[in-house]
């Protein structure tokens, strides 16, 4: 409980620092202010925790006292050994005037400048490979924090100032970690169509991660890859859920770079060990990635655009993750591409879930063929149809569709759980609750009426291999028989008010007057129509 509150104040304390940037800039603009400073906050207090736990072998009473004692210990003569043994554990070090502590007690004393940030922000991407370019989305010098030096230096103050209040020293990375996540959810909604860039609603991500994570909980070394990570919440779901989180291993690739600097800030403020990430900023399916030592993983995640465009080029053809299909995904729905790469990429026994539009179950030409052979090769497990309107850049249904690589049957689950949500002010939502049924069924594996049918590949070959789930789940309700004598009477009724409402309306026209003829003769005839609409009538 206590740990839901420490998350609670955190939140409530990161959160406030929006609204010092939400009257300046839209929330796209500002979760990369709010999230960057956050994120050198939790470095910056990492950082002093771990000297003071070296110096002394224990937690600091405060962050000022960590600082002092740095100070202190940077006139000794071991100093440079102490800088080689933090820059070995942490990847970076930090210098006393560049500490997040030291920049919020400037900061209240009126004496920051926005230029020590950006000092701050250079010495940690140039420390170490893995911070290289971080912080190049957070301008600190754009006129959208104010009009010159002073303002936009009292505006990036206030915003220390305020993320000053999170008590970082004494919050572990669990609480940290889900503060942030909660934060980056809330731009999501804030952002509405662009949110489908960095982030992927959590009940959705439950279920792919409970899906492909389902009879590998107990490994160790589990490995994770989400070729369209976004901000990496869908990744960091797998810790969630495995028996030896410390040792997950985590690939993703990203295009968008912004998000790309999100997952890794993610990442680390996870705890994620800096040599568990493997994170890469690129288009997943113009070149092939990972293609080192590493190639294969135990679970594959993705929530990939839907219907991009791609080139499909014929180059492609030879290429190994599309050229066993003979055909390739057509240039304006890359929905196959997406799902050939991520399956290419999937080890023998793994299991890979993606999300995806419905139109990938039914739609022909070269899409139909990759189906075909998917279907013929046993590669397709489940399909799983979630209501519409869960996702903050579309309103569409989706489906999840679940991929296996070797096994024995070709039998294909279908589960329709598009009746499975409450209904949000702006999306639809799928509790737990509602996870949970669907991961009954899943695991289940039979057909329950109306909610799920394991299909035959006779089955689906008489369908001609099209997996549109009505096909095969039949949800139809059927409508209450209408009383047409209650219809009648209601009708009869509501037309008897009316004429009254009519024949009280006729009255006061009628005692209307007006000197000007022209509008005494208008007058009149509204009243001889409205007179034939409310005795014109005839029941039977």
């Amino acid at each position: 409980m206590a740990e839901q509150e420490n998350s609670k104040d955190l939140i409530s304390v990161l959160w406030s620092g929006a609204d010092i940037l939400r009257s300046k800039m839209d929330a796209n603009e500002y979760k990369d202010y709010l999230l960057g400073i956050v994120f050198y906050k939790y470095l910056s207090d990492s950082f002093l925790i771990k000297v003071y736990d070296l110096l002394y072998d224990e937690k600091p009473e405060t962050l000022k006292e960590a600082l002092e004692a740095y100070k202190e210990a940077l006139e000794d003569e071991s100093a440079d050994e102490l800088k080689e043994q933090i820059k070995e554990e942490c990847h970076y070090v930090i210098e006393p005037e560049l500490t997040y502590t030291y920049f919020a007690d400037q900061a209240r004393n009126n004496f920051f400048h926005r230029e020590q940030l950006q000092k701050g922000f250079n010495n940690i991407e140039q420390s170490d490979p893995i911070f290289a370019d971080l912080f190049t989305d957070i301008d600190l010098y754009s006129n959208r924090l104010g009009t010159g030096d002073q303002k936009q230096s009292d505006t990036i103050a206030n915003l220390i100032k305020e993320i000053d209040k999170a008590d970082l020293l004494n919050s572990d990375a669990e609480i940290l970690g889900n503060a942030y996540e909660y934060l980056i959810g809330q731009f999501a909604s804030e952002t509405g169509k662009k949110a489908g860039e960095f982030y992927t609603p959590q009940a959705v991500s439950k279920i792919l991660t409970k899906i492909a994570i389902k009879d590998q909980e107990e490994k160790r070394g589990l490995s994770v890859y989400d070729p369209c990570m976004g901000s990496g919440s869908l990744l960091l779901n797998a810790k969630k859920y495995a028996k030896e989180p410390g040792y997950i291993k985590y690939y993703g690739q990203e295009l968008n770079t912004s998000t790309y600097n999100l997952a890794r800030m993610n990442m680390f403020l996870h705890g994620i060990a800096p040599e568990n990430q493997n994170l890469r900023n690129g288009d997943t399916l113009d070149g092939d990635w990972p293609t080192g030592e590493e190639t294969d993983f135990h679970m594959v995640l993705m929530n990939p655009p839907y219907s991009a465009k791609w080139s499909a080029a014929a180059g492609f053809l030879q290429d190994e993750r599309f050229s066993d299909y003979g055909v390739l995904a057509p240039k304006s729905k890359a929905d196959y591409a997406f799902l050939l790469h991520g399956l290419y990429h999937l080890k023998n026994n793994g299991t890979m879930a993606i999300v995806l539009p419905h139109g990938v179950l039914f739609r022909g030409a070269a899409e139909g063929k990759i189906r075909e052979k998917l279907l013929r090769s046993g590669n397709i497990y489940a399909v799983i149809g979630l209501p519409a309107n869960l996702f903050y850049n579309t309103s569409i249904p989706t489906c999840i569709i679940v991929l296996k690589k070797h096994r024995d049957g070709r039998d294909v689950l279908f589960i329709d759980a598009s009746k499975k949500f409450n209904k949000g002010k702006k999306q639809n939502e799928m509790t737990d609750e509602h996870i949970d049924e669907v991961m009954e069924l899943y695991s289940k594996r039979e057909t329950v009426e109306k909610e799920s049918f394991l299909a035959s590949f006779e089955n689906i070959e008489k369908n001609d291999f099209n997996l549109n789930i009505p096909r095969y789940v039949d949800n139809f309700e059927k409508e209450e028989e209408v009383d047409l004598n209650a219809l009648l009477s209601d009708m009869k009724k509501t037309d008897e008010e009316l004429e009254q409402v009519q024949g009280e309306f006729v009255s006061m026209l009628k005692e209307l007057t007006s000197s000007d003829d022209t509008i005494t003769s208008l007058l009149n005839d509204l009243i001889g129509k409205m007179e034939g609409l409310c005795y014109g009538k005839t029941y039977d």
